[in-house]
């Protein structure tokens, strides 16, 4: 198999689908890999790294489309690239549809096998393409959430570790799965005072004995939301519906309990996010207030460290590619793993959330893949 990797085109998405020592699997595996040149400069790999790992390097993102039978990527295509995609093609990437109708068109009128890192499952029902990228963003979030709290940064002006004397900052964690998990390592090393907040007692469980007493966690209810967010420096969004929309959790009317200058960071917006206020921004210009609240919603979050996100997901995503590139469509049918991934096929949704998100009529994955 032909296997092409685009340079990312998502405003400062610095990160590629292949690493120089992907490639070299690829080629070990007998498959071609055609690299757009440049598509690796983001995490140092030029492009003689990629063609002694074995790639050969296109011009153009338009020669690799066109040539390639699986396209690599890291974020969801964009209007220019969906154009070029075929039904005889196998898409692997991130894809977030459900937030995202007019993606969603352009993959179901490509006929493209569009499959999404962030629903590929593991045996325990886990998410193993998404959570790399979690562990990331989740430690990212502290870090952006303290920088936007600065005063000069429209925050509140208090360091979240504070100082002798004087009381740290309040970090309330909406959610306490990997996003949550990595972002409370963040704060509790920083010296904050951290409150995890979740639906699950038995993951609250296994929170509270992970930090021994050094977060305090909550059971997820409407007032228990409010009472963190009004009494909290920074707010970070983890809330994940594998596949769907992220629910609404803070309102626009609850802002207005908040300390002015507060900080939401709502590491969720690639699924819509889950703060009623929040909009896609990017790295150029990440904050916006609303209320006198700061807003952190960038959608590539982990693009910001490409030399250790592109690492770490090229090591998630590697061995699930080359089932795919050595088996082609087989590989999901033989896997229901990586056929939880499959997002899109030969113009039909095939996942449910994505399907119920956007009002389109779901095509059990297996039934179509035989069709």
């Amino acid at each position: 198999m032909r296997v092409g990797c685009p340079k990312e085109i998502k405003n400062h998405e610095y990160r590629v689908g292949l690493t120089p020592g992907s490639v070299r699997e690829y080629v070990a595996h007998g498959h071609d890999v055609l690299v757009e040149t440049g598509a690796g400069a983001g995490i140092g790999a030029d492009d003689n790294a990629y063609r002694a790992a074995g790639a050969a390097i296109a011009k153009t993102a338009d020669e690799v489309f066109a040539r390639a039978d699986m396209i690599v990527k890291v974020k969801e295509p964009q209007a220019s690239e969906w154009v070029q995609l075929r039904e005889d093609q196998i898409l692997y990437t991130y894809l977030h549809l459900a937030p995202d109708p007019e993606q969603t068109k352009g993959l179901v009128a490509s006929g493209v096998s569009a499959i999404a890192y962030e629903t590929v499952t593991d045996e325990r029902g886990g998410l193993p393409l998404l959570a790399p990228m979690s562990e990331v963003a989740g430690r990212l979030a502290i870090q952006a959430g303290a920088t936007a709290l600065q005063k000069a940064n429209g925050g509140r002006g208090v360091l979240l570790g504070g100082v002798p004397g004087v009381l740290p900052g309040k970090v309330a964690i909406i959610g306490g799965g990997v996003v949550g998990l990595n972002a409370a390592k963040m704060a509790v090393g920083l010296g904050a005072d951290v409150t995890i907040i979740d639906r699950s007692i038995p993951r609250l469980r296994q929170l509270d004995d992970i930090f021994a007493g050094r977060v305090h966690t909550r059971y997820s209810t409407v007032e228990a939301l409010e009472e963190e967010c009004f009494s909290s420096d920074v707010i970070v969004g983890a809330v994940l519906i594998p596949g769907a929309a992220a629910p609404k959790l803070v309102t626009r009317e609850m802002l207005s309990g908040m300390k002015p200058g507060a900080v939401l960071v709502d590491v969720a917006i690639d699924q819509g996010g889950c703060f009623e206020t929040s909009h896609p921004t990017t790295h150029s210009d990440p904050t916006y207030a609303v209320d006198g609240i700061i807003h952190y919603c960038v959608a590539n979050m982990p693009g910001a460290v490409p030399v250790t996100s592109a690492h770490a997901l090229n090591n998630a995503t590697l061995h699930y590619g080359l089932q795919l590139a050595d088996r082609g469509l087989k590989a999901l049918a033989d896997d229901p793993n990586l056929r939880g991934g499959l997002n899109v096929h030969k113009g039909r949704i095939t996942n449910r959330a994505v399907a119920e998100a956007l009002g389109y009529e779901m095509a059990e994955p297996k039934a179509a893949l035989a069709a």
